[in-house]
């Protein structure tokens, strides 16, 4: 007679159990304050239930000489109840201190401690006063974004934009 083991119960292999992006423990939200390496700063407003958002962006570099600004922005992200770590973009306006407009595109990333970080590419297109002179109008890069906490929201790019209204002292 032959002799039959009883089956062990095993788990599933790893491969099984495999989380997919939606049900990682943490979701991406872009609201908030955000730096860069370069020290630039972002503030996104609320973004709504179609994941457009808009906000402010204040540069710490800038190929001009005239004072910066904030500026405003605006994008769009993917929905996020299908994504925890969205694709978006957003379009910059240097409106107030230089002939230029930058789209950023980017992702964000959580890590497993709940951290988030925006890595971006981003096009710049400046004014040039003709066709011929496109070939020097367009500049390329990358930025990385981290989260930075904001006990004052709305505040925090006015206190870091420098006084451009502030009248020149009087010649001696």
């Amino acid at each position: 007679a032959s002799h039959s083991a009883s089956p062990q119960l095993l788990p599933p292999p790893l491969s099984t159990l495999c989380l997919g992006p939606h049900l990682l423990p943490f979701q991406c939200d872009l609201s908030g304050l955000w730096r860069n390496e370069l020290d630039s700063l972002m503030e996104i407003d609320k973004v709504n239930d179609a994941g457009e958002f808009s906000g402010k962006y204040l540069t710490a570099v800038t190929a001009t000489s005239n004072c910066i600004r904030s500026s405003p922005l605006k994008g769009a992200q993917h929905d996020t109840t299908q994504r925890s770590q969205p694709t978006f973009g957003f379009t910059v306006n240097w409106e107030k201190f230089s002939n230029s407009t930058t789209v950023f595109v980017g992702q964000c990333f959580i890590s497993d401690k709940g951290k988030e970080t925006l890595k971006t590419m981003w096009l710049l297109r400046e004014e040039v006063g003709s066709p011929g002179d496109g070939w020097r109008a367009t500049r390329v890069g990358t930025n990385v974004f981290t989260r930075k906490r904001n006990l004052e929201p709305g505040k925090i790019l006015q206190q870091h934009s420098p006084p451009c209204d502030t009248p020149a002292p009087p010649a001696q």
